[in-house]
């Protein structure tokens, strides 16, 4: 069968998100009953980490090894990627030794040029423009305690960001409607708005855009490589924090979420990230859950 790659959601139909979905509270339902289900025995997935994180490599990490396979970190002073060899030549070498690779980046076309050169499926674990699987985590989220998202409102307040993009994707995948609360200098990027921006709407109040609806996701002001800018960020986003005030406009259970790590004080009030409406720790487990099932959807598409 052909190469599958996950670059971002639009590589995968809305039946096979929904499945996943489902998938991945089905893997989750098998790990607490302690049922061994490793159906990825000897498999090998490739780590490439050019930006660090907690959440996806302890995720892909431990969801290689329940499901029986193994994986391999790499880091720019582990791999020639950081002594400049070029991006289609490690394609070509990984694929020859792992059975996927996934990738934590910069530039979204690093990601889209590995995966032209692969012979195996490759996983865009974040880009610049696109977080793909932070969102099947955020879904199974939101499905686990609410039902299906079909037809609900979220509201993204914050930045205009890689999360903001593919909240975007997820908006028409998934059949709901994305209030994108953010200041007016840091809307989402042109060419995304006006390909997926069908489902979407820029609303610069933030209290406006939070009126009666089922969630409100956000995130850090300053994402990595804008450390420069936070002072900046930090003044002109302070209107956009996520507090208690913010969350009254939405419905009363209305979740929150974030994809974390968190600046209690910052975007995020600690009353509210700490509070009975916030799912981020559920949110977080589903990284590994979520990443399982795309595993087990990826990996035996590979070529023999």
């Amino acid at each position: 069968m052909p190469v599958r790659h996950f670059l971002t959601l639009a590589d995968l139909s809305r039946d096979e998100l929904n499945s996943l979905i489902t998938r991945a509270t089905e893997l989750k339902s098998l790990q607490r009953r302690n049922v061994i289900h490793e159906p990825l025995k000897n498999k090998v997935l490739a780590m490439v980490f050019e930006k660090s994180s907690t959440r996806t490599r302890v995720s892909f990490e431990a969801g290689m090894i329940q499901l029986g396979g193994g994986a391999i970190f790499l880091s720019p002073r582990d791999t020639q990627l950081g002594r400049g060899e070029p991006v289609a030549d490690t394609a070509r070498v990984l694929s020859r030794m792992v059975d996927a690779i996934m990738i934590r980046t910069f530039a979204h076309d690093t990601v889209v040029e590995l995966a032209e050169y692969a012979d195996v499926p490759v996983i865009n674990a974040l880009t610049d423009d696109h977080h793909p699987c932070q969102l099947l985590a955020d879904i199974q989220t939101y499905v686990e305690h609410r039902g299906s998202i079909e037809g609900k409102t979220v509201t993204w307040v914050g930045d205009g960001n890689n999360m903001c993009h593919s909240y975007m994707q997820a908006a028409q995948q998934f059949g709901f409607k994305l209030n994108i609360a953010c200041p007016e200098a840091y809307e989402p990027k042109v060419d995304i708005m006006s390909a997926w921006g069908n489902n979407s709407e820029v609303i610069h109040d933030p209290a406006t855009a939070c009126k009666n609806v089922d969630l409100v996701v956000t995130d850090v002001w300053a994402s990595m490589g804008q450390e420069g800018e936070a002072d900046d960020r930090n003044k002109v986003f302070k209107p956009y924090q996520v507090n208690a005030e913010l969350m009254a406009h939405a419905k009363s259970d209305a979740l929150f979420m974030h994809c974390l790590p968190a600046h209690r004080g910052e975007e995020i009030s600690a009353e509210v990230i700490d509070g009975s409406q916030s799912v981020v720790w559920d949110e977080a487990g589903n990284r590994l859950h979520a990443q399982k099932a795309l595993l087990e959807f990826l990996i035996p598409h590979t070529k023999n």
